[in-house]
């Protein structure tokens, strides 16, 4: 957060705090295109001081032609050294050299920076034979079987999750054939029922309708099962008269006492569920042991052959095995199918970039700020008025306010992104005291200079006066440079431009930055361009 904070603060600090300690000079700042200007640098310093001058190939993107031997002049007790640079550029266009290090005693202090326009040389048409301008070639744009590839990797996985599938089923077909499996038969069903009914402790926390409910509903599914007769859907008096029918029927050898005790049982449930009848506490816990001398009587009168007992053994347990199968058949493909997508994921981020999986797979983020409701909002004093996809955050850093000169009134500065997002706005207004006016190019140059700070290298600058169709005027300078992205790695390009507007007793600044090959980006920012409105210092 603090390198974050002090980054901002470089990046939005006013012109009026800019220094530098040693002494820098450039014999021109105007060349033509290949000639050769001097960049010197001095120091004074005493006789036993080591001093380290910077040695390149490249200052920005000025070419070191001759780096010259360093001079020195003795004064006193003092030695100024003298080290001079042969410098030039062969393309057209205006650059920068940016802050140099100079190493005194290892510590690193920085030269100025400065701009140096190269112009084209003039070509005498009437002498040199000129020739039509061709026309553009069209060169078709190279099929990309990319997203094919990604359909076959695709259709591949999920074939391999289904091959999964069918070895783990053919696995489990195979072991349940070669396992002896014992299952749950009706009356341990029942019993474990009834032993988690007692664990809930229902009657005791006096929801004895409840308790009762759940009760005869255990008694009357194991009577379908056990017996198959329709128990859950009978009344108490229709299903004991059932049940009386086919123990004489199957000659169930169940005494008449148990039945009449079942059936007391049943009223009893009756009365609490429909009468709201409340039973004394022994007399429930006489109403369970009456159930469970039924059960126990009635499944051990059941006559049974020797296969129907193996089946109902069987029954439960196999049903039982069979889920946990099918939901492991189901989640081991399912998850491999997963792992493999990630995988391929992954690999397609590193081989691609970030960028490409950004836009083609996690939807662009210039794109969907472009297409949401943008803000319009007044930043400042005097106010500058623009709209953005998203509120600008002020900036409050008590360095700034503390340092102000003597006829600066306020500083605010406001920020949206950072310097390698796809884009990034900073804001800043400044109101003076009195009608002071600024140097609207200084501001610019101040600006570029910061830029350098915060890593941008290879600066291109174009200047021009700024109007708008509104009849906004100011200055604006615009171009690109390169940057280093801590996640790729690599330089990437990026465009800016700087926007200045200055007014008797204010100034206000806007800098937008985007990546250069976002067309998203880019079109947010002309938006953004279009929707600036100045506040003036006499409005209130």
């Amino acid at each position: 957060m603090l390198k974050k904070i002090n980054i901002i603060f470089y990046l939005l600090i006013s012109s009026f705090a800019f220094s530098q300690s040693i002494q820098s000079t450039v014999d021109s700042t105007q060349i033509k295109i290949g000639s050769q200007f001097n960049l010197t640098i001095k120091a004074n310093v005493s006789k036993n001081d080591k001093v380290v001058f910077p040695e390149s190939p490249f200052f920005g993107q000025l070419e070191v032609l001759e780096s010259y031997p360093v001079d020195s002049i003795k004064n006193n007790d003092k030695l100024e050294l003298i080290k001079k640079y042969g410098l030039t550029q062969f393309d057209s266009g205006r650059y920068v050299i940016p802050p140099l290090q100079v190493i005194i005693n290892n510590k690193t202090t920085r030269t100025d920076s400065f701009a140096i326009v190269v112009n084209n040389v003039v070509v005498d048409t009437t002498k040199q034979q000129m020739y039509d301008i061709k026309s553009i070639i069209h060169v078709d744009k190279p099929t990309d079987y990319f997203w094919l590839y990604v359909i076959f990797g695709i259709i591949l996985i999920l074939a391999i999750g289904y091959i999964a599938y069918l070895l783990i089923k053919k696995k489990q077909v195979k072991k349940n054939e070669e396992e002896a499996i014992l299952y749950a038969s009706p009356i341990e069903k029942a019993l474990a029922q009834l032993q988690s009914l007692e664990g809930k402790e229902l009657w005791q926390k006096g929801e004895t309708k409840a308790y009762y409910s759940e009760l005869t509903d255990i008694t009357r599914y194991y009577l379908e099962e056990a017996v198959e007769i329709p128990a859950m859907e009978s009344t108490s008096n229709e299903l004991f008269e059932t049940l009386k029918n086919t123990v004489k029927r199957r000659k169930i050898k169940l005494s008449q006492d148990i039945l009449d005790k079942f059936k007391r049982v049943m009223s009893n449930a009756d009365l609490v569920k429909f009468a709201k009848s409340k039973p004394l506490d022994f007399e429930i816990e006489n109403d369970k042991k009456m159930v469970d001398a039924f059960l126990m009587s009635l499944d051990k009168a059941i006559p049974r052959t020797e296969e129907e007992t193996e089946n109902l053994f069987t029954e439960e347990l196999k049903r039982k095995k069979e889920h946990s199968q099918k939901l492991k058949r189901l989640f081991i493909p399912i998850s491999l199918v997963l792992f493999l997508l990630l995988l391929g994921a992954v690999f397609i981020g590193i081989t691609k970039g970030t960028d490409y999986v950004r836009e083609n797979w996690l939807g662009h983020n210039a794109k969907s700020l472009l297409n949401e409701e943008w803000v319009t909002s007044e930043y400042g004093d005097p106010a500058i008025i623009i709209s953005t996809p998203k509120v600008l955050n002020r900036i409050n850093d008590e360095r700034i306010q503390n340092n102000l000169p003597s006829h600066v009134k306020a500083i605010a500065n406001f920020t949206y992104g950072s310097l390698l997002d796809n884009f990034s706005i900073a804001l800043a207004t400044t109101a003076f005291k009195d009608t002071t006016s600024v140097d609207l190019d200084r501001i610019v140059e101040v600006k570029l200079k910061q830029m350098e700070l915060l890593g941008a290298k290879n600066i291109t600058v174009k200047n021009e006066d700024y109007e708008d169709a509104k009849g906004l005027t100011g200055k604006k300078a615009y171009g690109t440079f390169t940057a280093m992205n801590l996640i790729e790695k690599e330089d990437q390009q990026m465009n800016y431009e700087v926007l200045v507007f200055s007014q008797p007793g204010g100034s206000q600044e806007l800098l937008l930055i985007y990546k250069n090959d976002d067309e998203y980006a880019q079109q947010i920012m002309e938006r953004v361009i279009n929707s600036v409105e100045l506040r003036k210092t006499t409005e209130k």
